[in-house]
């Protein structure tokens, strides 16, 4: 055996032992994915239709609906395919191209969700310089920043995942290219492979989440020290919406790359993926949307215009 034919292609073999499952999952995951996409370019088009909404927080809020439609897309359409057919492969350049995208983008969100957090700590704890703190140029560097570490992140991570020798086994026991499942196709030790995705991941993971729990530990402090109840209660509901996202999507991200090669349940891994990869990103806009009443404002007057 040889590696020759996992320089060609590979099989994804997903839910393949559970037929009537593929069916099942293949109805949810459509609507689920169709969902998504509704959801994020509504988000998208009303914070860049209503004048209103032409501030930092929806500025970011812009980038991370654009971001969940590139991470659902990199993914779930091979999803479908790979439910819907007898045919579970996929070529190895595809793969690839779908594992630095994966990786790209989830960083990107990482750090995201960090700056997303560093403007409502702006927001609240300095407002009288909110305006000049968060200005234009600020919000587009911090932006760039986010997409420039996910970048790096895939640049690393790739190469290192994709070069694994795999003595011709091309299984693999996932639904999508992801890099832990194709860790374990290696027919050689992953050790130095696994000790660098558990340092990299503290960096893009925890990291980032660090500064989120110091941000909101500021804005916890500012607001228990206002007076008015009402005032307390606008600034909850103002951040309440982000931490649910947080919690979501780090939660699902740290179990899963923090325990990389052979240390989690098969199943367990890939129904986790299918969280973070489609609900999370479903459940954003509705998240952003029900918490707050900018957004349905926005919403109802596009609607509603004469």
């Amino acid at each position: 055996m040889n590696n020759q034919s996992c320089q060609e292609k590979f099989i994804l073999l997903g839910f393949s032992d559970r037929p009537r499952l593929e069916q099942i999952l293949f109805l949810f995951v459509l609507i689920f994915y169709l969902v998504t996409l509704v959801g994020n370019i509504v988000i998208i088009l009303v914070s860049r239709l209503d004048p209103s909404l032409h501030t930092p927080m929806y500025f970011f809020l812009t980038n991370l609906s654009f971001l969940d439609l590139c991470f659902t897309t990199s993914s779930i359409p091979q999803l479908l395919f790979n439910l819907g057919s007898p045919d579970k492969t996929t070529s190895y350049t595809g793969c690839a191209i779908q594992l630095f995208m994966f990786l790209g983008l989830g960083g990107t969100e990482c750090v995201l969700l960090a700056v997303m957090a560093y403007d409502r700590f702006t927001a609240i704890c300095k407002p009288l310089h909110y305006s000049v703190i968060m200005h234009p140029q600020l919000c587009w560097t911090l932006v760039s920043v986010a997409w420039g570490i996910g970048l790096l992140n895939s640049l690393v991570m790739s190469p290192v995942t994709m070069k694994l020798p795999r003595c011709g086994r091309c299984r693999v026991k996932h639904f999508l290219c992801e890099m832990p499942a194709l860790i374990k196709t290696a027919c050689v030790d992953t050790v130095a492979v696994e000790s660098t995705v558990f340092i990299l991941s503290v960096i893009i993971v925890l990291a980032p989440l660090s500064l989120i729990l110091i941000s909101y530990n500021y804005i916890a402090l500012t607001v228990l020290r206002i007076k008015s109840a009402a005032g307390r209660r606008k600034a909850f509901n103002t951040c309440g919406s982000h931490l649910t996202v947080v919690s979501l999507f780090y939660g699902n991200i740290i179990y899963m790359y923090m325990q990389p090669g052979n240390n989690s349940s098969q199943d367990r891994g890939k129904f986790l993926t299918l969280f973070y990869n489609l609900v999370t990103p479903m459940l954003n806009p509705i998240i952003y949307t029900l918490r707050n009443k900018d957004v349905k404002g926005a919403l109802k007057r596009l609607v509603f215009r004469k």
